[in-house]
């Protein structure tokens, strides 16, 4: 393909990309869909042509998936409003995040080693990307669902995200140690380590803000994002949970006021901090639907319609989402003491975390993915089962459901239990205060 080609191939990618993005926000359809099924049609054209050799998306789909992943943690970071009032929602946005995220990897796990065969180690370590609800996917479809379920959408999905990575680096330090998961031993450890990089953070964190003020050159937000970046490398490098430290500097970016300690704030001028916030904010958000964009395109293009040449991929994932389904909708069942589902029981979808971890697999030195039931293609049947039922439970819910105010808030809606907020309708406005 030659240069001209590529120009004008890589502009009309993005511009499809705004096109999913504007019926995804009328159809309440997924755009990452859309973005799958036209990399896999551009591969098949492509491979009609004769063009089959694409051994380079091995080394750039984990480049796009690892930039795109650290943009989401820092807008989800972003995105975060901490206030005292927020605290309930915020509580029950991590609890019900780490219960549904656990429960799902022990379940799954179960089934992976005891229903498909897999060993202990392989079948936890498949799990945990499986569990994992895209944040990147969840906050954007929430768009219909009235305030305080979008709030708790955007809380408990990026929890989601934080959690699940934790948890796999986590896992696989402890299996290539020959460690137990679960011992006093490896808890104080892993709580040791936790305190260290939380500490760690603050200091980076204390001294991006200073180069983010001092530096007078008009372009200092990419700088930011490159140390971000480098930040992660080395986090990785020395098998630390580096995207905590990303999460840390967003949280700590967007409530600088509340969160930052008083030394440290006599030494910031916050009134520049926050004017440089907004413009950060925009740049984040453009530059992860940008890398989005592509590493889906890529992903999909990386899938060869040839490969789904038996029923075990779809019997293996839609077995996996089935356990996963029916364990979120008991949790909210019990939680709001309600039989019908609220629209929250169907906003878990799978997305580009799940795709990443997955990639990661080959390189663990302990599982060997060649000769695993477990693989791409199951990862791809999930994912899209996740997001059709997340489309027809919010689709359904935009029809049988009230019209959410746009004046509404999440202080509105009283947070004295999680059965209130969970179902969020209420016959009698008095009710709920």
């Amino acid at each position: 393909m030659n240069t001209l080609s590529i120009l004008i191939v890589l502009p009309l990618l993005v511009v499809f990309s705004y096109v999913f993005d504007a019926i995804a926000r009328k159809t309440k359809f997924p755009s990452v869909i859309l973005l799958m099924f036209t990399g896999i049609i551009i591969r098949v054209g492509t491979n009609l042509y004769g063009f089959t050799e694409f051994e380079f998306l091995d080394q750039l789909i984990p480049v796009l998936g690892t930039v795109g992943l650290i943009l989401i943690v820092l807008e989800g970071a972003l995105e975060l409003n901490i206030k005292k009032e927020k605290l309930p929602i915020i509580l029950k946005g991590f609890f019900a995040a780490a219960f549904i995220l656990i429960l799902n990897i022990i379940t799954v796990a179960w089934a992976l080693e005891n229903i498909l065969g897999l060993e202990h180690k392989t079948a936890v370590i498949f799990s945990i990307p499986l569990a994992i609800i895209s944040s990147a996917v969840a906050i954007p479809s929430a768009a219909g669902l009235l305030n305080h379920e979008k709030e708790f959408v955007v809380y408990e999905s990026t929890f989601s995200d934080i959690l699940g990575i934790m948890i796999f680096n986590y896992a696989i330090r402890q299996f290539e140690s020959n460690l137990s998961l679960i011992s006093p031993e490896s808890m104080i450890a892993l709580g040791m380590q936790i305190i260290g990089v939380i500490v760690v953070s603050l200091l980076i964190t204390y001294l991006l803000f200073q180069l983010l003020q001092k530096i007078e050159h008009n372009v200092k937000f990419f700088l930011i994002l490159a140390l971000l970046v480098l930040v992660y490398a080395f986090g990785k490098f020395f098998h630390l949970p580096a995207l905590v430290t990303i999460f840390i500097f967003g949280l700590f970016l967007s409530n600088v006021h509340i969160l930052l300690p008083n030394f440290m704030k006599k030494y910031l001028d916050l009134n520049q901090t926050e004017k440089g916030l907004h413009e950060f904010h925009i740049l984040t958000a453009e530059s992860t639907f940008l890398v989005k964009t592509f590493f889906f395109l890529f992903f999909g293009f990386s899938i060869s319609l040839t490969q789904f040449n038996s029923l075990n991929p779809f019997i293996c994932g839609f077995l996996i989402f089935s356990i996963m389904l029916l364990i979120r909708y008991v949790y909210f069942t019990v939680s709001t003491l309600r039989i019908k589902p609220s629209a929250l029981v169907y906003m878990s979808p799978r997305g580009l975390i799940s795709i990443l971890l997955f990639l990661q697999i080959k390189e663990i030195s302990f599982i060997d993915p060649s000769n695993s039931i477990i693989d791409e293609r199951v990862l791809l049947i999930v994912i899209l089962l996740s997001m059709v039922i997340m489309t027809q439970g919010t689709m359904k819910k935009s029809k049988e459901g009230p019209e959410a105010d746009p004046t509404e808030s999440i202080e509105d809606v009283s947070t004295n239990s999680l059965d209130e907020f969970l179902d969020g309708i209420a016959d009698d406005k008095d009710d709920l205060t």
